[in-house]
């Protein structure tokens, strides 16, 4: 059974997450304040933290920087559940630390559909890395590959989350120069890291067909 934290400085907000993860068949802890999610992690090590933004007196953000660069808990995969919209520059300056934005309200299935892509996502790349120790693969190159099969798809979903965000496909809305060319850079960056993914499966492949 899959342990998973959930942070929101409402109370109501908590218990209506910790009632809909139970009945999906996970254990949930609540924690009812950034600080308070910082505490229990010092008992705990849940499989994934379901994180707010907008909570006092530290943020979400604030947060989640606090759980990155600690040793133990920097690990944990940590999904942004919130009703604050992402803006570009969140989406930059934070998509390679979460695992995923999710706005409420959201669904049962919607909630259990994205933990699970999370944790689904986690497991094959933890079997790839496995696979590639084996066969002798470069450990550099394994970092690398680990971190962008990440990124690639952390940063497609937000991505996706930021065009429906500001209707980008839609002609009738204005959209300013500043969030279009921070969306183009950000398409662009997505790509690259495409291809060098593309490359490094090639390689492991040629490595696992040889052994």
């Amino acid at each position: 059974m899959y342990t998973i934290l959930v942070v929101d400085d409402s109370p109501f907000i908590v218990d209506v997450f910790v009632t809909m993860l139970e009945r999906g068949g996970y254990r949930a802890v609540a924690a009812y304040s950034g600080l308070e999610c910082l505490d229990i992690l010092k008992n705990i090590t849940p499989d994934l933290i379901l994180l707010d933004i907008m909570m006092e007196p530290i943020d979400g953000w604030e947060t989640l920087e606090q759980v990155k660069r600690n040793q133990t808990t920097k690990d944990i995969p940590v999904l942004m559940l919130t009703a604050k919209q992402l803006s570009p520059e969140e989406a930059q300056l934070y998509g390679m630390y979460i695992e995923d934005y999710v706005l409420k309200p959201i669904t049962h299935r919607e909630l259990y559909d994205t933990i699970e892509h999370v944790l689904k996502r986690r497991s094959t790349i933890k079997l790839d890395i496995e696979e590639a120790k084996k066969a002798g693969f470069d450990q550099k190159l394994i970092d690398e590959y680990s971190r962008l099969a990440k990124s690639v798809d952390v940063n497609t979903r937000l991505l996706k989350i930021l065009e429906t965000t500001y209707n980008i496909h839609d002609t009738n809305q204005q959209v300013s120069s500043k969030i279009s060319q921070a969306m183009k850079s950000m398409s662009e960056s997505i790509k690259v890291q495409e291809d060098r993914l593309q490359h490094l499966r090639t390689e492991l492949t040629k490595v696992l067909n040889d052994k």
